[in-house]
């Protein structure tokens, strides 16, 4: 089962504080000027509206419009219902998911306009001057403190998210750098097999090749032993320099290395032992790993996600998958397009589903 995230924890926190904060009227304990039926609409559209407003993935007109009508409906529940008791919590919860939905001085307009509807609310109902004072002063600082909190929290997940984004771009960069590195050292390794031993033992052969043809029994024996060990030495040489320039990299330490102490995300990754990559696979299942975390960082609301990498006949196949809420209609931003691009010119593809969490699969020819 899928574990609830932080904007649904909030979100069902916000249900339990709305319902009994109209508990007493739900219940049928207190009473209302309209028809109860009509005001339990009215709490049921706003409870409705909170959730949409203040839950994340859905089209900002959507949750603009929810928004207006939670702010409408938290009017209208508070004032038509006989006794305050705690209904004017609904205000303050309108003011705390404000943040997640407008700028912040239209957040402060709210709280305004909140206060306004209390004072009207309060003279209406012939109130004592100096407790309505009391009370409303009271809301109107708890409404104020809770957009400031709701701000501050929210400006340290950004912040805590575009640190995330920035450690895994540098893991990434670190990644790629330590490829390059290794893979530039093979290649000097194996010229400098290639134009020095290699030569050498070359022109050894031939002079060999020249004595085997020379007078005496004996020297014929040493110098066809000697020819046989030069051929055999020239071969490894030959082998050791193919392996320098095709040995695969560590393809599982690589991108464990990209997800390495990520905060709030918790990554697998598992490599089939079967996979063989190049250079140019490698950097792009590198980027994939990278691009992949960032998206599920900054819009998934994931708390795991789960990496394979296995060979698919002459392919190399990545598919990612989180528990986040997924998304419909998948749009490609920027960074997946890019990522698409990337493989498709390795003569690979990328795909996407958002169907059950939000799923990625990206395949390229093996090396």
């Amino acid at each position: 089962m899928r574990r609830l995230g932080p904007e649904e924890w909030s979100g069902l926190a916000m249900f339990v504080v709305s319902v009994v904060a109209g508990g007493p009227v739900l219940a049928g304990a207190a009473g209302a000027v309209i028809p109860r039926a009509l005001w339990i609409t009215l709490f049921v559209v706003f409870i409705a509206a909170v959730l949409v407003a203040g839950g994340p993935g859905r089209p900002r007109w959507v949750r603009h419009a929810a928004f207006a009508a939670a702010v409408v409906a938290s009017w209208a529940v508070v004032v038509s219902a006989e006794q305050w008791s705690l209904l004017p919590i609904l205000l303050v919860i309108v003011a705390a998911i404000s943040v997640h939905v407008v700028p912040p001085w239209a957040g402060f307009v709210v709280v305004g306009l909140n206060t306004v509807v209390l004072a009207l609310s309060a003279a209406s109902r012939g109130m004592d001057a100096a407790d309505t004072a009391l009370g409303i002063g009271f809301y109107v600082l708890i409404q104020a403190a809770t957009l400031l909190s709701s701000l501050v929290t929210m400006r340290e997940q950004r912040m805590r998210r575009e640190l995330t984004e920035a450690h895994v771009g540098l893991q990434a960069a670190s990644v790629l750098l330590s490829e390059s590195a290794r893979t530039a050292e093979r290649l000097r390794i194996s010229r400098d097999l290639h134009d020095l031993i290699g030569h050498q033992l070359t022109v050894l052969t031939l002079e060999l090749e020249a004595a085997r043809h020379r007078d005496g029994e004996r020297a014929r024996e040493h110098v066809e032993r000697a020819n046989r060990v030069a051929r055999d030495l020239l071969g490894d040489v030959r082998a050791t320099v193919g392996r320098l320039r095709t040995e695969s990299s560590d393809l599982t330490e690589a991108l464990r290395q990209v997800v390495r102490d990520l905060p709030g995300l918790e990554v697998s990754i598992e490599v089939a032992p079967e996979v063989r990559a190049g250079e140019e696979q490698v950097a792009a299942l590198v980027r994939a790993v990278q691009e992949i975390v960032t998206n599920t960082i900054r819009h998934a609301g994931a708390r795991e996600l789960w990496i394979e990498v296995a060979s698919d006949g002459d392919a190399v196949r990545l598919t990612a998958v989180d528990d986040g809420r997924g998304a419909a209609d998948p749009v490609l931003g920027n960074g997946l397009r890019g990522l698409s691009e990337r493989f498709e010119a390795l003569g690979g593809e990328v795909s996407v589903d958002g169907r059950s969490g939000f799923r990625v699969t990206a395949q390229v020819p093996a090396s």
